[in-house]
This record gives structure tokens, C-alpha cells and sequence, in this order.
């Protein structure tokens, strides 16, 4: 996995100086997958914003997010001081969208949240001449779209993007990661009640690698579980796959007027 992570590092550096960026940024939930990103964004030795910004968040996923940038700044700023762990607060910004909507549309709601983030941390990378940088990982984005299109869909790379969940994990025990943030379930921290992915999604993230990559490689499912897993990533994916597809363009070549 230090091959990975040394990789990693270096492809985000690589990308950044190749448009004359000096910053990245990242935004930081308390979780596994953001978590790993921001370490290899730290580790790249350029200017870093990990960025926590909470919007009626549970008090124990905040805790994880305010954990996590504080160790990165012990762990990256020893002898260079290029990480900056800022927060902010939207709860307000996003309480005054909500009463001025007046539609409870909670599946709605929720992804205005994820679109407020992506808002505050293109702001940062303009104010810093950075690129924003992705959390998501190859399950979540490339197999079953478990994201919000314009909110964390919303970034300039993707450098986890072909790691598998299982993958991402073995990276942050590499990165020495702090282990509450790798032994908390996994939630994208758009639901005032906390729900976790797994909730969400009705599999494990282990069923829907397993699932993946039968489709990936065009195996046949058992019978049983195993089938009924596999039909259920199938129905996930149809769903999302909207994200997943590049966005239409209507070509009217040498149509006459």
C-alpha cells in the first residue's frame, strides 16, 4: 500500500503543477475516505486546506472531523507549515435555504447540503489559486453513484477514485490514520438523524465490492444471497447511473435550419 499511497501523491502534485496551482482543497467529514485524501494531499508537500463544515451535524461526526484536522497539522506541519485545518459552520446559510424553499423535499435538502460544500470549497480554491480535491472512492462513484451530483461530485481530480472501500482502508492504516475515524460506520453526514452509507444503501460496502466486480468482469452470481446481492447493486447502479454518464450533449451537426 506504500507504493499506492507514494503514487497517489505524487499523480495529485504532478496534476496541480501542470495548471500552475499552489494550493488544494479538501473537504473533511470525519471520515475514512476524506480522511485518506487529505493525508495524501498533506503529503505532497503543498499548501493544504482540509476543510470541516458542519450543517446541523451530529456532535460525534464533527468531534471525528475536528480529530482528524488537528493530526493533520501535527502529523504534516512538523517541519514544513503547509496544512490548514479551517471551519465553517453553514448550519445558518443552509437553515435560511430551507425556510426560504418552504418545500420539505428531505432527499432535496440533503444534497443542497453537499452543494453548499462544494460552493465553500471552490470559494477557498479561488481565493488560494488551488483545485479541488475528491473523496470519493471507485464503489461509491464508478459503481453505484452513491454521491450527489454538483455537491462532493463536484471536484477538480479524483485520486481515489479507482481504489476500492476495502483499498481505502488499507491505506489509512498505512497513513496511521486515527482509529476511531477507521472503526466509525461509514455515513455521508447529509441527515439530521445520521443515518450511515450501509443504512442507505441496504448492503455492505464487502457485498457491494463483491458485487462490482462480478459486474465489472462479467461473472455470473450464484444463487441465493449471493444473487439477490448482486440484483440489488444492479438496481442501485440503473438508478444512479445518470451521474455516471457524461452529460448529454445534443448534437445537431449539419442539420439545415
Amino acid at each position: 500500500m506504500q507504493n499506492r499511497i507514494n503514487y497517489i501523491s505524487k499523480w495529485i502534485k504532478s496534476y496541480a503543477e501542470q495548471y500552475n496551482k499552489e494550493s488544494l482543497v479538501v473537504g473533511i467529514s470525519g471520515g475514512i475516505d476524506s480522511s485518506v485524501v487529505s493525508a495524501l494531499c498533506a503529503s505532497t508537500g503543498m499548501k493544504t486546506f482540509a476543510v470541516t463544515m458542519p450543517i446541523r451535524q451530529k456532535p460525534e461526526q464533527d468531534d471525528l472531523s475536528m480529530l482528524h484536522g488537528d493530526w493533520l497539522k501535527q502529523q504534516y506541519n512538523t517541519y514544513h507549515n503547509t496544512v490548514a485545518h479551517c471551519k465553517f459552520d453553514l448550519t445558518f446559510q443552509f437553515e435560511e435555504f430551507e425556510r426560504m424553499m418552504g418545500d420539505q423535499d428531505k432527499l432535496g435538502l440533503a444534497n443542497t447540503r453537499a452543494r453548499m460544500r462544494m460552493m465553500t470549497l471552490y470559494q477557498l480554491a479561488s481565493m488560494h489559486n488551488g483545485i479541488v480535491v475528491g473523496t470519493g472512492n471507485k464503489v461509491e462513484d464508478f459503481g453505484v453513484g452513491f454521491y450527489t451530483k454538483y455537491g462532493d461530485g463536484g471536484v477538480d481530480i479524483s485520486p481515489i477514485g479507482d481504489c476500492m472501500k476495502s483499498e481505502v482502508y488499507a491505506m489509512a492504516r498505512v497513513l496511521c490514520i486515527h482509529p476511531q475515524i477507521i472503526a466509525a460506520a461509514p455515513t455521508d453526514g447529509l441527515w439530521d438523524d445520521g443515518r450511515t452509507d450501509e443504512g442507505q444503501l441496504g448492503m455492505t460496502y464487502e457485498q457491494l465490492e463483491e458485487a462490482m466486480i462480478m459486474h465489472d468482469e462479467g461473472v455470473s452470481p450464484g444463487e441465493g444471497e449471493q444473487l439477490a446481492r448482486y440484483q440489488k447493486f444492479q438496481e442501485i447502479q440503473s438508478a444512479n447511473k445518470h451521474k455516471m454518464d457524461p452529460i448529454p450533449v445534443c448534437m445537431v451537426g449539419d442539420i439545415e435550419e
